[in-house]
């Protein structure tokens, strides 16, 4: 029993989490090797309670939300850039469920050719008790930089996951306008 985990599919892509308060880790992991050296960065939108929206990732050092918080709701752990074998990781603290209404996680190709198949990435989430729950990142795009991973959503008290593994060609943008998040975008650099 060691060894369990979840893995969510198209076939069977959500559930809900364990309502325990702690914090929750989110990491993704890839291959960065190879002839074509690839970047993930780990990233996400929030929605919370209160309407306020925004974006937490390496551009502008936008590792927390909200951000400068005593106590954030979400933290990014920093950018790295070789894909190790720790990822990059954030976490979501579930002591603050109540002013989550939803987090769409995804990954983004900073650097290197859009190349999802031979970064053979997961995404795992790691509840505060319980088995950790995985996302492969399969059926890609070739032309795309952006995979919206997982959303999050709270529904009432209870935040839900559900796979969603959905690539975008034209980059945030697009991700933003197909789940209605209404952020506006510009040019970014770490």
């Amino acid at each position: 029993m060691e060894n369990y985990r979840v893995v969510l599919t198209k076939e069977a892509p959500r559930m809900s989490l364990p309502a325990d308060a702690g914090r929750m880790r989110v990491t993704l992991n890839w291959n960065a090797g190879g002839p074509a050296p690839i970047d993930l960065d780990l990233c996400c939108l929030w929605e919370f309670a209160d309407g306020s929206r925004g974006c937490v990732q390496a551009f502008g050092g936008k590792f927390s939300a909200p951000r400068n918080a005593a106590a954030p709701v979400i933290a990014h752990d920093g950018d790295e850039r070789a894909g190790g074998p720790e990822g990059e990781s954030m976490t979501i603290d579930m002591s603050q469920v109540d002013v989550i209404r939803r987090i769409l996680v995804f990954a983004y190709i900073y650097d290197g050719v859009p190349n999802w198949a031979a970064a053979d990435g997961v995404v795992t989430v790691h509840p505060v008790s319980g088995p950790p729950i995985e996302v492969m990142l399969d059926g890609s795009d070739p032309r795309a930089r952006v995979c919206a991973m997982f959303l999050l959503r709270n529904v009432g008290g209870e935040l839900r996951i559900r796979r969603e593994v959905r690539y975008f060609t034209r980059g945030h943008r697009a991700m933003d306008a197909a789940y209605d998040w209404g952020l506006t975008w510009g040019r970014g650099r770490k």
